[in-house]
């Protein structure tokens, strides 16, 4: 199995590198101003809002993600040469070690499972970026509008979508090192403002200075606690929605020092500072300061106060105002405008974390054979999976156009990436019990009850977000559509591309030639007689030179061309074990020296056992 991990790849980031990257994806400095009003929105089944129970709804959620995160991070604890493929690479190590095998097979349960996280990996991972890409358009036009009074039309977003689409994934190329300055400086940028709005607001609530006698809250205890419990199940499955990234850093477990125990403290850390403390206090801020001052609409259709919240486009922009104008006498505008300008520097950081981690994963599973192998190429100067990167820009600008055109669709394409969500986070739990249950390390709250809550949970929020939208309205209907046109698609083309790739990679020969030095054909060898990789060998004594055109000495740079003897060791095997036998090979013979020489694969067209006629891979 490939690990999704370049040699060119080297560990460059730390903690706060991999911490970063991770709380830059969940990203509070946006989905306070992007999701606010979809909960202030929310109702039940019935049609009664449920908005009262904002907070306690996103204190579920986070403990949701809490117990999928423990999950990760133990998988990423125990499996930390993991690489690009990150999740997808869990789930088939789980299996193999589980049933002491060393590579999975084309129908093997290891692979079913690889599969199967890849296919919701990327359904999470390569739509959610055109999500944030449709949002920002829509805060672009927001803000163009409270300058201008026009809006702009869809043509429009779709040109803005395309450029910041492009922009970020000029960032995300440049490499990991230049991406996690970009983040960390979108972390600070988001949590000073967030941590200024929300004193402000409760300065707001304390200091009353517009005489206000009709909050929407109580109290701070009125925030906080269930008024019911279908109200917090409906808040909670929207909430769950702007806490999920924190397992983005196992991607870059590869560029990470120590990422055995670097990784798993990022996931926790990421979680802890950008849900815990970051989503609880600006919530409760938001929510503290709310009253029938809050209002929208005009004449008979004009609101206030929680309903004002839920008609307004921008829900915190208008408190912002009112903190502005009351507080700082006439500043609101122009504190409305510097933190709507915050939230579209925190809506960059989000899509460049998940940029970062979607082409990682492809890059992964491309290297573990299972996308096409141009998928996996690795930049030489930035080091970052540049085709993949590319055809992401590509998909995102696609699935971002759907996203402008209406709500309808920017709900669409939400839903699709949630699915993946679920679908992914729930399997992940399911992969922790599998590969820790025979360990000597196991432990029944970690690995058994923790990820079997998370497995129930997640399973919960799936049934439960299908659930509100298909009994819903004919928006709701089109909106679930769109996101079932979208995983159904990507799983058709999936099972397409397996089906065939599968069939090929069985009864298709190639022969693999490795030069070597002579002193390690005994090493490679053993080494391949005891990975049961191969039913025979040809082996041929040659001669040769390479780069150092075989001055291996202080002439290495002479233009003298000598021939060192090598050994050339020769296989046919099926395609599908074509990486193994490489892997185990250039493992054996590598000395680390200059002149270990070359591994190379070519088809073998045909094949037949003379002495009975055997042909193609029964003749192996």
């Amino acid at each position: 199995m490939e690990h999704g991990d370049s040699s060119l790849v080297k560990p460059k980031l730390g903690l706060m590198g991999a911490a970063m990257n991770a709380m830059a994806l969940i990203a509070p400095g946006a989905f306070l101003w992007i999701t606010f009003q979809l909960q202030a929105a929310a109702t039940a089944p019935s049609g009664a809002s449920v908005a009262s129970d904002l907070w306690a709804g996103i204190a579920l959620a986070l403990g949701i993600c809490f117990l999928t995160a423990l999950s990760y991070s133990e998988l990423a604890r125990i499996y930390p040469e993991a690489g690009f493929a990150s999740c997808a690479y869990f789930a088939e190590k789980a299996f193999l070690d589980a049933r002491k095998e060393k590579v999975s097979g084309p129908t093997s349960l290891a692979r079913i499972a690889k599969l199967i996280t890849g296919w919701a990996a990327h359904l999470f991972y390569w739509v959610y970026p055109g999500v944030m890409v449709a949002m920002m358009a829509t805060l672009i036009s927001y803000i163009y509008t409270q300058f201008t009074g026009r809006t702009l039309s869809v043509a429009d977003l779709t040109v803005i979508g395309v450029v910041f689409t492009i922009v970020t994934g000029y960032i995300a190329y440049r490499g990991v090192t230049g991406s996690t300055v970009t983040a960390i400086w979108i972390n600070i940028i988001q949590w000073v403002t967030l941590v200024i709005f929300t004193v402000l607001a409760i300065w707001y609530r304390l200091a009353n200075p517009q005489h206000v006698t009709q909050w929407a809250f109580s109290g701070g205890l009125d925030i906080i606690r269930i008024h019911s419990f279908q109200g917090v199940l409906v808040q909670s499955t929207i909430a769950i929605l702007i806490l999920v990234g924190f397992e983005s850093c196992t991607a870059l477990a590869s560029e990470t020092k120590e990422p055995q125990t670097t990784i798993p403290k990022a996931i926790i850390i990421s979680l802890v500072v950008q849900g815990l403390l970051a989503y609880l206090f600006q919530y409760f801020g938001a929510n503290f300061m709310i009253s029938d001052k809050l209002a929208a609409g005009t004449g008979a259709s004009a609101v206030t106060g929680m309903a004002a919240a839920a008609a307004s486009s921008a829900p915190i922009g208008d408190l912002a105002k009112l903190i502005g104008n009351s507080l700082f006498h006439g500043f609101g505008f122009a504190l409305m405008i510097t933190m709507a300008i915050t939230v579209a520097i925190a809506v960059v950081g989000t899509t460049l974390s998940c940029m970062n981690t979607a082409m990682r994963v492809s890059a992964g599973m491309a290297e573990d054979r299972e996308l096409p192998s141009s998928l996996g190429f690795i930049h030489t100067k930035y080091i970052t999976p540049h085709v993949s990167l590319m055809t992401l820009i590509l998909v995102t600008s696609v699935i971002a156009a759907v996203g402008v055109r209406s709500v309808v669709g920017l709900v669409g394409i939400t839903l699709a990436s949630n699915l993946g969500t679920f679908i992914l986070y729930g399997l992940t739990c399911i992969w922790t019990i599998v590969a820790f249950k025979d360990r000597e390390d196991f432990n029944i709250l970690k690995h058994g009850v923790i990820p079997t809550l998370g497995i129930i949970a997640n399973i919960v929020m799936t049934v439960g977000i299908l659930y509100l939208y298909i009994v819903g309205n004919a928006d709701a209907k089109s909106e679930a559509r769109i996101c079932f046109m979208i995983a159904g698609g990507w799983a058709l083309i999936s099972a397409i591309y397996v089906a065939t790739t599968t069939i090929r990679k069985t009864y298709r020969l190639k022969m693999i030639s490795g030069m070597i030095r002579p002193e390690q054909l005994n090493v490679v060898i053993q080494a391949l007689k005891e990975d049961d990789c191969i039913l025979g060998m040809t082996v041929t004594k040659v001669k040769g030179f390479g780069r150092q055109k075989g001055n291996l000495g202080e002439d290495s740079h002479s233009d003298k061309i000598s021939f060192i003897p090598k050994v050339r060791v020769d296989v046919v095997v099926k395609e599908w074990d074509v990486a193994q036998i490489m892997d185990v090979m250039s493992e054996a013979a590598r000395t680390g020296n200059v002149g270990d020489g070359k591994i190379f694969v070519v088809d073998a067209s045909e094949a037949m056992r003379i002495r009975t006629g055997e042909k193609g891979v029964w003749a192996i």
